[in-house]
């Protein structure tokens, strides 16, 4: 559990002595070898097309804009990150939670763009996203994935159907 643990050692003095961001952005995460910048951002202005852009880079079906625009309306929290290259800017990854702002909440729609896999930046996303979450004292943490990414959020400390809760779902027929 070393990556949880490591979501709650950070102290209010270290916190304090970081550079202010602006609205919304978290500082830089990494600077590439090519010298881009990438840093997270919670703004909920995100480029619907651009979004799409990266969801069809990893190959999700595309969905109605107006319904996506909806869910990020209606998310507790949106975390994008983003590669800065001078004056230029690139959405490269994305996530949202839904809660009941009080005790729970589902992580959702975790993307990162294919060229930016396997670096590390889907853990700094997610672990962003707990983050904040953590810090809005949201104590149950859930999502759903696809059976080819059980294994990454495993070893982020996710359990599939802990203590033994069965999780149900309805459809419309």
């Amino acid at each position: 559990m070393g990556f949880w643990k490591s979501l709650f050692t950070a102290s209010d003095a270290a916190a304090a002595s970081r550079p202010a961001q602006p609205e919304g952005q978290v500082a830089p995460v990494m600077t590439t070898t090519s010298g881009s910048r990438i840093f997270f951002s919670t703004d909920r202005e995100i480029d619907l097309y651009e979004l799409e852009e990266l969801c069809d880079a990893v190959g999700w079906s595309r969905r109605p804009l107006r319904k996506v625009k909806k869910a990020i309306q209606h998310s507790f929290l949106v975390v994008s990150m983003w590669e800065q290259r001078g004056a230029q800017r690139r959405l490269i990854g994305f996530s949202r939670a839904t809660s009941d702002h009080a005790f729970n909440a589902t992580i959702w729609d975790v993307v990162v763009h294919p060229d930016f896999q396997g670096k590390g930046l889907g853990k700094a996303l997610m672990k962003q996203v707990i983050k904040k979450l953590r810090s809005e004292d949201i104590s149950n943490i859930t999502l759903f994935a696809d059976p080819h990414v059980v294994e990454f959020y495993r070893h982020l400390g996710f359990m599939s159907d802990p203590e033994g809760i069965k999780g149900m779902f309805w459809y419309p027929d």
